[in-house]
């Protein structure tokens, strides 16, 4: 049975930090398609109960980007493949932290420093407005094996040419 928050709880944030991807999902505000994209790493800080950043590397494309630019709205997603069947949804608004400002800057070197600069394209700070759990009852289990490295390994060929 779904249940609708306000907020992330304790709870909450303790799934987000057991999970080892998650999705994001935005779309135009009128035409065109609806952004999915599957993240991995560990990029994604919940720094509140109602505010979520997230680390992203350059990649195919830049959709999240250009949505948020232009409406805003994000929708987070994470599902357990383990033994509790869980899937969590944070709907919120976004701002893209360009890495020429000073916001950028400051929650890099607070959240992100590890990460080298050069594969980052930008940061996104969101503040969460909702938040809904379901079941999860159709999700199947999945193990875990690693991270692949071939976005670091691929990004830091090109980015040395």
């Amino acid at each position: 049975m779904a249940q609708v928050f306000d907020s992330l709880s304790k709870e909450l944030i303790a799934f987000i930090e057991q999970q080892k991807m998650f999705f994001t999902s935005t779309a135009p505000t009128t035409e065109g398609e609806v952004n999915v994209s599957p993240k991995g790493y560990d990029t994604l800080r919940i720094i509140n109960e109602n505010r979520i950043i997230y680390l992203d590397y350059y990649g195919s494309g830049n959709e999240t980007a250009n949505h948020l630019n232009e409406n805003k709205r994000i929708t987070f997603m994470w599902c357990s493949f383990e033994e509790e069947p869980v899937i969590l949804r944070a709907y919120g608004k976004g701002r893209v932290l360009a890495k020429e400002t000073a916001d950028f800057k400051e929650i890099y070197e607070a959240y992100f420093s590890e990460y080298p600069l050069k594969l980052v394209r930008q940061i996104f700070d969101v503040d969460i407005h909702k938040v809904q759990s379901s079941c999860g009852w159709a999700v199947p289990y999945m193990a875990y094996k690693g991270e692949r490295r071939t976005l670091h390994d691929n990004l830091v060929t090109y980015l040395q040419k």
